[in-house]
């Protein structure tokens, strides 16, 4: 399973974003694809706040717009919503001790344990900070 992190959605939700071509060309050949791949709740919530915001976006996408691309995102046979299960502490906890993490970072650590719960293959993110959690595997789909 391939895991797209909040950061690869927006850029391929908003055409106005510089990595938006990138972006939407990955996120299309997961939704496409055979493979499974997941979007965590958490990433989910975000995104829809983060293009929705209208001191991040002029003009800000409409929450219609944003459920519809989520929508459409969930549309793709292969796609799995990803949320916590009975493992989800042991798995943080210990992504909480291993990456050091403290403040917002605890975020981060959320969205690789549910990777790892979930038997993510690879985490497909432009955030060079989860680096720090060296079970999971990341790849950023907008560079070369």
């Amino acid at each position: 399973m391939i895991v797209a992190d909040t950061n690869i959605l927006v850029y391929a939700h908003r055409g106005d974003s510089e990595w938006h071509e990138p972006a939407r060309s990955a996120i299309q050949t997961l939704a496409e694809g055979r493979v499974s791949w997941g979007l965590p709740w958490a990433c989910v919530h975000e995104f829809l706040a983060i293009v929705t915001h209208p001191r991040i976006y002029e003009p800000p996408s409409s929450i219609v717009e944003a459920a519809d691309q989520v929508e459409a995102w969930l549309e793709s046979p292969v796609a799995e919503l990803l949320t916590e299960t009975g493992a989800h502490w042991e798995i943080l906890r210990q992504q909480l001790e291993t990456g050091r993490v403290r403040g917002p970072m605890v975020h981060d650590a959320r969205i690789a344990a549910l990777c790892l719960d979930h038997g993510a293959t690879e985490f497909w993110t432009a955030d060079r900070d989860f680096g720090r959690f060296p079970n999971l595997k990341t790849r950023n789909p907008l560079q070369s």
